[in-house]
């Protein structure tokens, strides 16, 4: 698990896309700079994805959904987990508070948050990289922390 049900969610966005599975929890970027104009709510290019690298990152926001990969003539989603099919819609944090261990560093409240690799929140800004928010919190025993998203 890498978030908690622990949150507040002010600005949620349901607009983009995910194609490759994925743990919820991170920073989601932006794919391609090419998605349709206005309420484009059904455009294929609006995809995003946990950045390979955070220079030129473009954050959307955190990932809410487990993204998966199922055989679905076999099994269905669980809705419970709040789980979404890969290439489904998925739903992204624009502003809000979540608690997550896809945390690197050591953070301390009021700490200045920025994506990083691989979608992973980080307490150091590297070349390039954008700042998401700030901790609310350190690391708890689970490697745990609170932390304020605006995007």
């Amino acid at each position: 698990m890498a978030l908690k049900p622990d949150r507040i969610e002010h600005l949620t966005d349901v607009s983009f896309f995910m194609n490759t599975a994925e743990e919820r929890g991170g920073v989601v970027s932006v794919v391609t700079a090419t998605s349709g104009v206005g309420a484009s709510m059904d455009d294929a290019n609006a995809v995003v994805a946990y950045a390979a690298a955070a220079s030129g990152a473009k954050p959307i926001g955190i990932l809410l959904n487990d993204v998966v990969d199922l055989d679905l003539t076999r099994q269905h989603i669980n809705w419970y987990k709040d789980e979404v099919q890969k290439g489904g819609k998925v739903t992204v944090l624009r502003q809000g508070v979540v608690v997550t261990d896809k945390v690197a560093g050591t953070p301390s409240a009021g700490a200045d948050a920025f994506v990083a690799n691989s979608g992973v929140i980080s307490t150091t800004q590297a070349t390039g990289a954008v700042k998401i928010g700030q901790f609310l919190s350190s690391k708890d025993a689970d490697g745990y922390a609170k932390v304020s998203v605006n995007l």
